[in-house]
């Protein structure tokens, strides 16, 4: 049994596709219709569900399928071929680092920067975090109790202040210290997106000229038990800022987790980690076979 249905987090999307093919005998128009609306309650979007049935209808013809029970192993690698995106899954080894973790507040992202540094140090790379959400209040204290908790340091400046300056002295402490990865708190309000491109874009180009030689990494983070809505956070978020992978936190059982194929089907954003737990080593990075397998693991 894999990672993510030990977890319960397909229970709901594969209830609902078990029940489409137990009271179903027959592949037919009907067949597709519930199987399709099971997916679509699950969190999937509409244009993905449709993409996913195509691709199920070609394969059925192909193979001559006629008994529903034999189309579980092809939905899963159709779905794990729409959440593959290769090498972009996985989060970079290379040293210097510089993460961008960016997200609305109460999606997890103060405690997801705890994780991946955490995940780093254990793999032997030194951590440095720095506390440039400056306008958020206690963002800072959150985010020092973490470093706290993972035993690295974080560099603040007071609330209020220039976000950039924050990841400028970061910089230049990293740089003095030879840290290998430097993890960036940002700020994410979307209810004003044309100040935070411009803090986004100002904050990318202190690292581009103070910092040119590292390794780059966007990190944007969502809550799964928010569903469609945080679809539309995916959306907005990429039209703003260059995202190179997706966090998707709270996927513990109360998420339908149809969202992540819709993010990944509709916006090409690779998923790089989930969060399964509330413990320290409950972030795991993203494997596509292991996720898709997932939904049909009985």
């Amino acid at each position: 049994m894999g990672l993510f249905s030990q977890k319960g987090t397909f229970k709901k999307l594969t209830e609902h596709i078990t029940n489409v093919i137990v009271g179903n005998p027959n592949i037919d128009d009907e067949f597709y219709d519930e199987l399709e609306e099971s997916l679509i309650i699950s969190d999937i979007g509409v244009d993905t569900a449709e993409h996913i049935m195509e691709r199920l209808k070609e394969e059925v013809n192909a193979r001559y399928i006629t008994d529903p029970k034999k189309i579980t192993g092809v939905l899963e690698n159709i779905v794990a071929e729409i959440v593959d995106k290769g090498d972009r899954n996985r989060f970079s080894r290379e040293n210097p680092l510089v993460v961008l973790m960016i997200g609305i507040n109460g999606g997890g992202k103060t405690t997801s920067i705890g994780k991946i540094a955490n995940m780093c140090k254990n793999e032997g790379r030194s951590v440095l975090l720095a506390a440039a959400d400056t306008f958020r209040a206690a963002a800072a204290e959150q985010l020092e109790i973490w470093g706290d908790r993972v035993g690295v340091r974080v560099i603040r400046h007071q609330e209020g202040t220039d976000p950039s300056a924050v990841i400028y002295d970061g910089i230049q402490s990293a740089k003095a210290n030879d840290i290998d990865v430097l993890i960036c708190d940002t700020a994410g309000r979307l209810q004003n997106k044309g100040n935070l491109m411009k803090e986004l874009a100002k904050m990318n180009r202190v690292i581009d000229k103070e910092f040119p030689e590292a390794a780059r990494e966007t990190l944007l983070v969502l809550d799964a038990t928010t569903g469609k809505n945080a679809v539309s956070q995916a959306k907005e978020f990429s039209e703003i800022a260059d995202i190179t992978g997706i966090v998707l936190t709270k996927m513990d059982g109360t998420a339908r987790g149809g969202i992540s194929i819709t993010i990944a089907d509709e916006y090409d954003l690779p998923i790089k980690f989930v969060g399964v737990g509330e413990g320290m080593d409950d972030l795991k990075e993203f494997d596509p076979q292991e996720f898709a397998g997932g939904i049909f693991d009985e």
